[in-house]
């Protein structure tokens, strides 16, 4: 009789284990709730965002209740922040203070932190890599040094602030190196090829020394090239370049969109094949006055790659928040009056 008790008890057991289970498999379904898709990044470019507020600019929702930007972007899917910085800005903003405030701001907003170092006192991009005041007359092996430090102090300081970054470029659109003319790669690819893959490893080992858990991206414009993106990722893995994730920027026309998207694709596909790493769009946008195409573009590329799985990290918007012709940008996903597009809703969809 106890045997018999003890097996109907085991038996129970084992029933309600798989009652448990099956909930939890229910409620995931439903609510979208798996890892994969809490994994995907839905990220927000918001570099400008302490200069607007400084400045007076405020957000609002679609029922013009004023909202904290930060909020009012998680409020529209957003679960993920990237934030530039440059070595010494004339103006102050994207400086290590600027960056570190910003960026415990969006951690206790409960969002994941991108930190996009440009080696540069400014802007840096395909057109434009340009040095550092206080770096211009480095030799490489100084220059590494200074990269290294810069890279470490900041990261260090946010660490020590409470904010480990998920991510960290090393280099911004780096399409042709960084740091020119030491870190240029030119169109042979003969030029300083050994150097680009030197700068870059002394940042990659600068993020590592702070925390091996944060990832790092390399950086490239035009994703739908995949000739551009072969030709800079060989010859950095030739040299013993080092990085984690292969980031694109993807800023399609009103009209063209869909084919770029494609294109984007392929290369993500093509990049995963051939150096096995995973890879992010880092930058996207449409101009302000296409938000419903640009709504239809952000769902397709944000389908296209998380249709990579494990290897399809995210999507950010670059700025969404930066509304009026703010420095006369108008690639965004905020109206006139400061509230969100119908773009932004892209955001809101399971990936």
């Amino acid at each position: 009789m106890k045997r018999a008790k003890l097996l109907s008890c085991i038996l129970f057991a084992m029933f309600m284990l798989e009652c448990a289970k099956s909930h939890v498999s229910a409620d995931a379904t439903t609510t979208g709730g798996n890892a994969s898709n809490s994994a995907f990044a839905k990220g927000a470019d918001i570099g400008w965002l302490s200069q607007m507020e400084a400045q007076g600019e405020k957000f609002y929702d679609a029922n013009g209740n004023q909202m904290d930007c930060i909020a009012l972007l998680k409020s529209k899917g957003i679960n993920s922040i990237r934030l530039r910085v440059w070595v010494n800005p004339v103006a102050g903003y994207c400086n290590k203070a600027d960056v570190v405030a910003m960026a415990i701001r969006a951690k206790n907003a409960g969002m994941r932190i991108m930190i996009d170092f440009h080696y540069s006192d400014y802007w840096a991009d395909p057109g434009k890599q340009n040095k550092p005041a206080a770096w211009v007359n480095l030799s490489l092996a100084d220059l590494e040094t200074a990269v290294y430090n810069h890279t470490y102090d900041v990261l260090s300081t946010l660490k020590a602030s409470g904010v480990t970054p998920t991510w960290v470029q090393t280099g911004n659109e780096i399409n042709n190196g960084l740091l020119w003319p030491t870190g240029e790669i030119d169109g042979t690819g003969a030029g300083g090829a050994a150097n680009y893959a030197a700068l870059i490893n002394s940042g990659y080992d600068a993020v590592k020394a702070v925390d091996t858990s944060i990832k790092t991206i390399l950086h490239i414009s035009n994703g739908y090239d995949n000739n551009l993106f072969r030709y800079n990722l060989d010859l950095l893995k030739a040299n013993g370049g080092k990085w984690d994730i292969t980031g694109m920027s993807s800023y399609p026309s009103t009209t063209g969109w869909a084919s770029n998207n494609t294109n984007v694709l392929a290369n993500m596909q093509d990049m995963v094949t051939r150096y096995g790493k995973p890879v992010m769009i880092c930058e996207t946008g449409m101009d302000v006055s296409a938000a419903t195409a640009c709504q239809q573009m952000l769902t397709d590329l944000m389908t296209k790659v998380s249709s990579l799985g494990a290897n399809g990290l995210g999507v950010f918007y670059w700025e969404p928040e930066a509304y009026g012709g703010w420095q006369g940008y108008n690639l965004v996903a905020f109206d006139a009056s400061g509230k969100p597009t119908v773009a932004m809703d892209a955001f809101l969809g399971n990936y």
